[in-house]
């Protein structure tokens, strides 16, 4: 509803203009908040249109108020110097329109849009970092189909790189394992956390002699035949890990429409289809001099040309030196392809650009029957359409920043740019531990870890938390507080209620920073019931839950026809109307705010703004409940204004916790 006033106050005043000042050029109608409701609901600074209309900014500001007209859900205009329109909402409409839950229409792109997010190198177990990619990714996707939007979601799975290479020299050259033994082992629970040790230990041995790394060298090539032996165990543990991967994630409720695999990039051939494009358009050329030479090379983003920089310098020994240091190896010399040249592909092959596609096979079904499908060469006959989509996103972490713009440069040289336009790299930082979280998850500190304000994981050295291992450690912390409050319920009960605040809490601890920001976990303060948390937005949807069991009513009902317990809109506003109300009118207007907020978080990519409008409701819901007494109200139709509100602030919260992945616990 917010939003919905803010885009047909915008609209309304652009109007008002061009016809007050025929043929202007005029600039976009900018609309801020003010500081607090006492001040007004929206403020508009007209200081953009005194250049263009030659005319004082006060001047403009008094022609809109006087003369725009009624505008619906706007109460009044206030000139405020040195240039300000300070506009107050009709109280009464909008909180009448909201109880109603009436949504006014918007207009969708058309256009189906793909998030990737995860991505796990399918060789050992998934850890913290990974936890918030998809935390993030799957809050995005939540998002964008709140705004009405369709969406795949996609989890790349490069099963033929190197991570998986080294897990198959681990197996094959230090522990000597068969394929058959290797596959007794990957039907064991939790195969994942064997690999992560043994991932650690092939680094290790590394180390101790680099000639060992050959292995690594002839394990990558052999692993890209898809007939040989070290191929089928690759096969066979990047298959057993990525199913754990989605039982881990599954924990979390977060799902997947379709797992694309490198390997099936390469076998069906997505990289010859897009190296002919890419070397017929000139996207990349072939080096015959120099430190790349038999490579084939595509300059680095934003850099120029040789020919500009020998007409800019003159000095042609000089051009060749800076030419190789910005370009981007796709091809190496031995022909074989870079992660790059490959992801090139894949992406052309997102935006229907390729000629080619997958086979499908099913793959993993969740509980509630969704099926997530696999790439294959051969598939069934029957599965969705995936590929050729108008927006990807890709959750990736920020220091893949050069390969994603390689990407779009490459799809701007094959003359794809409206392709270009609409590939968004979704980045964000690492995830590290406080000392305190580290030394509760076992690891021994040394006195200057300590005095860290976080301790960074590494998987290759074994250092780090496993999700599993992070979400259990969770769920017990969650379950010793929710049996000492109600011991009254059953162990199951209890354990259910457990993992919905553990799963809160870290789902809202990785959406409360902002995505560029370095996030140090902590047990304490994530499952903390105050502060800004997701288990206190989980207390608030309770609380009002508890005020209708008590007044033995249904929540759900009585929000549904909330706008038929007062009589009238007028009612509302005898509520609503002066200072003394502008408390609750702010706990209103907070809950108008939601497609707003998600709006925002859309447009700028940043999850973090959602996390921060269900923790400012929580908090406005709380400081309402601590000073209204609401079953007590003797006054019938004020009470019934009382309940009104809870149930709508009730039910913006629930929404705002379901797009962030979060569900409400039946007590805390």
């Amino acid at each position: 509803m917010y939003r919905y006033l803010e885009e047909r106050l915008a609209q309304h005043v652009l109007e008002f203009l061009r016809q007050r000042y025929p043929g202007a050029t005029l600039p976009h109608v900018a609309i801020e908040q003010p500081p607090n409701v006492e001040l007004g609901d929206f403020a508009i600074p007209v200081f953009p249109f005194a250049k263009p209309l030659r005319t004082a900014p006060l001047k403009i500001a008094e022609a809109i108020r006087a003369e725009i007209g009624p505008v619906e859900g706007i109460a009044e205009m206030q000139v405020a110097p040195p240039g300000y329109l300070n506009v107050r909402i009709d109280r009464a409409w909008v909180a009448a329109e909201l109880a109603r839950d009436k949504k006014p229409a918007a207009d969708i792109p058309v256009g189906k849009i793909l998030v990737e997010h995860t991505s796990i190198n399918p060789n050992k177990a998934a850890h913290i970092g990974h936890l918030r990619n998809a935390v993030l990714g799957d809050t995005f996707v939540r998002l964008l189909r709140y705004a009405g939007r369709e969406v795949d979601i996609q989890n790349y799975i490069d099963n033929t790189g190197v991570q998986v290479a080294d897990v198959v020299v681990g197996f094959t050259h230090i522990e000597k394992k068969s394929r058959a033994e290797i596959k007794a082992l990957a039907g064991q629970p939790r195969f994942d956390y064997y690999c992560w040790d043994l991932y650690a230990r092939v680094s290790h041995w590394y180390e101790q002699d680099k000639q060992n790394l050959q292995a690594r060298h002839e394990t990558l090539h052999a692993i890209e035949d898809a007939s040989s032996e070290t191929a089928a165990i690759a096969e066979l543990i990047s298959t057993a890990v990525l199913r754990r991967h989605l039982e881990t994630m599954d924990r979390l409720d977060i799902e997947y429409d379709f797992l694309p695999r490198e390997s099936e990039i390469l076998q069906l051939h997505f990289w010859d289809a897009a190296f002919t494009k890419l070397k017929d358009s000139g996207v990349l050329s072939f080096e015959t001099e120099g430190k790349n030479k038999g490579c084939w090379v595509m300059r680095r983003a934003g850099t120029t040309s040789i020919t500009e920089i020998i007409e800019d310098t003159g000095n042609a020994e000089e051009s060749e030196k800076i030419s190789e240091e910005d370009q981007k190896v796709i091809v190496r010399s031995n022909s074989t392809v870079g992660y790059v040249g490959k992801d090139i592909a894949y992406h052309m092959w997102k935006f229907g650009l390729l000629g080619r596609d997958f086979g499908y096979r099913k793959f993993y079904r969740y509980p509630n029957q969704h099926d997530c499908w696999i790439s294959a060469t051969e598939g069934e006959k029957n599965h969705p359409h995936f590929g050729g989509v108008a927006e990807i996103y890709n959750v990736i972490d920020a220091r893949q920043s050069e390969a994603q713009s390689t990407v779009i440069e490459a799809l701007r040289g094959l003359g794809h740019n409206e392709a270009a336009d609409h590939y968004t790299h979704f980045s964000y930082e690492m995830v590290a531990l406080t000392p305190r979280c580290a030394a509760e998850l076992g690891y021994k500190l040394s006195e200057e870890d300590k005095t860290r304000s976080y301790i960074e994981v590494s998987g290759r050295k074994g250092f780090g938390v496993k999700a599993d291992d992070l979400l259990d450690q969770l769920i017990a912390s969650a379950k010793s507080e929710v049996d000492s409050r109600h011991p009254q319920l059953d162990d199951a009960e209890r354990l259910a209620i457990a993992t919905q605040i553990a799963i809160g809490a870290l789902r809202y601890f990785m959406l409360k920073f902002t995505k560029q920001s370095v996030i140090a976990f902590d047990f304490k303060e994530a499952l903390s019931f105050e502060g800004e948390t997701g288990p206190y937005a989980q207390y608030a949807v309770v609380r009002a839950t508890s005020i209708f069991k008590k007044a033995a009513l249904d929540p759900d009902t009585f929000c549904r026809d909330g706008a038929n317990n007062l009589s009238s809109t007028a009612e509302f506003a005898q509520y609503l109307k002066g200072g003394s109300a502008n408390e609750i009118w702010e706990l209103w207007l907070s809950a108008a705010k939601t497609a707003y907020i998600v709006d925002q978080c859309t447009a700028a990519t940043e999850p973090a703004y959602i996390a921060k409008h269900a923790f400012q409701l929580a908090q406005l819901f709380n400081t309402f409940y601590h000073r209204h007494p609401i079953l007590s109200e003797p006054d019938e139709r004020r009470k019934q204004f009382l309940l009104a509100t809870v149930a709508v602030v009730r039910r913006e919260l629930i929404r705002t916790l379901e797009v962030m992945g979060i569900t409400v616990p039946p007590v805390m």
